[in-house]
This record gives structure tokens, C-alpha cells and sequence, in this order.
């Protein structure tokens, strides 16, 4: 959610205070609509921070480990938290894991190539979490980038390249939530 054009909203609106004796003038309804809709605005704001604070909170209770990995933030977790729901011992390991989430790789090939695509199956919106870490890491993480570049002198394409990080990613994401569950249930 864009932050700027919202506020600069309120702001405008905040000085347009209507004449109340003169509202079936045209400037002074729109001016009262524009009110309403600006202190609509910033009481919606303010919910959604709230329930971000919450969300920031019970997810660095439940998932501390998952959050520490690089490119995974609250949303990001907490999605990977539902997806494995309450009871993570029905997944048998981090290949079930990865075909939960859509990130499990699949034969593509014929004859003679040997290529891989993506399970189109899964969680769709845990595929996603899983699909902008990824690209956040092939931005900023020098280990993925290095990886990237040495698989792009392999002769991978990019899609392929993704596909393998998503991959690692999940297994990296499943081994932090075994932990963290175990700890959950230590404590």
C-alpha cells in the first residue's frame, strides 16, 4: 500500500472543510465526499497497522527461526505457517514440503533433454511468498547471486535458475519450521 498519495489525500482533505450551510453547492458536496472518504482513508490506515502489529507479533512468537531466513518477512512467514498448518508432522519431509508449495520439481524433458519445470499443483499462495523471496534473494543475496551467475555459465535460463532457488528456498523454510515447531511444543 502506497503510503504517499493516501496521506497527501488526508492532508488535502483535512483543509477542505465544506460550508454545511451550502452543500447542495457542487464544490461544497464534493468537498464534505471528500471528507468522508479521507477519514475513511485514515481510519482503514490504521486498522491495517494494527493488524500488522498483531501479525508481526504472533509470527515472531511461532516462527523466530523462519523469520531470520534472508528475504522472509512476517507476510512471507506467516503465509509458510499456514500452508504447513497446525499439524507439520503430516508432512513427511521437505520434499513434501516443497510439492505443498508448489516448488517441487517435475520431469519436463523428452527424448533426450533433461529439463525441469515447476508443480503447478500446490498452494498458490504460498508458491508466491516462496516466488518474491526468490527474487529479492537473486537481488541482494551474494550467495544466490553468485549462484545465479555460475549456473547462467552453465547455460541456464533464468526461469530454471528460479526454479532451483525456489527450491533450495523451501528446504531451507521446512527445516525452519520443523525447528520452530519442535521449540513450540518444547515450550
Amino acid at each position: 500500500m502506497e503510503a504517499q498519495p493516501t496521506t497527501a489525500l488526508v492532508a488535502t482533505c483535512a483543509r477542505l472543510r465544506p460550508d454545511e450551510a451550502a452543500l447542495a453547492d457542487p464544490v461544497q458536496a464534493t468537498k464534505a465526499a471528500l471528507r468522508v472518504v479521507a477519514c475513511r482513508i485514515r481510519q482503514l490506515e490504521e486498522e491495517v497497522s494494527l493488524a500488522d502489529e498483531r501479525l508481526a507479533t504472533l509470527v515472531g512468537r511461532a516462527a523466530p527461526r523462519l523469520l531470520k531466513l534472508h528475504a522472509i518477512g512476517v507476510d512471507h512467514a506467516g503465509q509458510l505457517l499456514v500452508t504447513a498448518g497446525q499439524r507439520p508432522e503430516r508432512l513427511r519431509g521437505e520434499a513434501a514440503f516443497a510439492h505443498l508449495c508448489g516448488a517441487a520439481p517435475i520431469p519436463a524433458g523428452s527424448g533426450k533433454t533433461h529439463r525441469h519445470r515447476l508443480h503447478r499443483g500446490g498452494d498458490r499462495d504460498a508458491n508466491r511468498a516462496l516466488h518474491l523471496a526468490v527474487v529479492v534473494r537473486m537481488r541482494w543475496c551474494p550467495r544466490t547471486r553468485a549462484y545465479a551467475e555460475r549456473r547462467t555459465k552453465q547455460g541456464r535460463s533464468k526461469p530454471e535458475i528460479m526454479r532451483c532457488v525456489k527450491r533450495y528456498l523451501a528446504r531451507e523454510a521446512y527445516h525452519a519450521l520443523v525447528a520452530d515447531f519442535q521449540a513450540l511444543n518444547a515450550a
